[in-house]
């Protein structure tokens, strides 16, 4: 079965505040978000229903339960939902989403990915599998997906130069087999770079940070 790594940017104070808010403490743009989210999971559900997947938890309830500040669901798929409903939360609050690619095991490829950049001294905190992988950021609740899918992983945008400079300064030693994906890779960090550096120069009220990857 094939993933897709798809990627946007958000202010991850947003993302948290409806982590445990029950919809209160939240100002009038954020709430207005709210039946969105809701939507959004019902519409998940469905389609998960329609195909016969069973999570042993609803969408819409694990919304609820992070609204309410809660992951404790013994359900036998419980992190699958949470994660979900978690994606849910941070499309609501983010730009339009962007694809990295579609990989048959991307987990085994960007380990071999990690393998190779070390190998031409890519320091370790620069490496994508760590934050395509590393979860959401440690603020939040740790989840954890059967069979690790859905995953979401987050770049804070200041690290998103850094690791695409990193990167480009050993493209010409680059295993070629590797050479088409991590070329890609430098280019959508290097264009959600430039992005953040002219939007928190122009616009007054951008305050995004983050780098959230979604892993379906």
């Amino acid at each position: 079965m094939s993933h897709t790594i798809s990627y946007s940017t958000a202010d991850k104070a947003d993302v948290l505040a409806f982590l445990g808010s029950s919809g209160t403490g939240l100002d009038a743009d954020l709430k207005r978000r709210i039946p969105g989210m809701l939507e959004a999971a019902l519409g998940h559900q469905e389609n998960l229903d329609h195909q016969g997947v069973d999570w042993g938890l609803s969408i819409p309830v694990a919304l609820s339960h992070l609204f309410a500040g809660r992951t404790d669901s013994d359900a036998p798929r419980a992190g699958n939902a949470y994660t979900a409903a978690l994606q849910h939360i941070i499309d609501f609050n983010a730009s339009d989403p962007s694809d990295l690619g579609t990989y048959s095991k991307p987990a085994t490829f960007f380990g071999l990915v990690d393998d190779e950049l070390s190998r031409l001294g890519v320091p370790a905190d620069l490496l994508p599998y760590r934050y395509l992988f590393g979860g959401p950021g440690e603020e939040f609740p740790v989840l954890h997906s059967v069979d690790g899918y859905p995953a979401i992983g987050h770049l804070p945008l200041a690290r998103a130069k850094p690791a695409a400079d990193a990167y480009r300064a050993v493209l010409g030693r680059i295993d070629p087999d590797l050479h088409h994906n991590i070329t890609q890779l430098i280019g959508a960090l290097e264009f959600e770079h430039e992005e953040w550096e002219r939007a928190t120069a122009e616009v007054a009220w951008y305050k995004q940070d983050t780098l959230f990857f979604s892993l379906v």
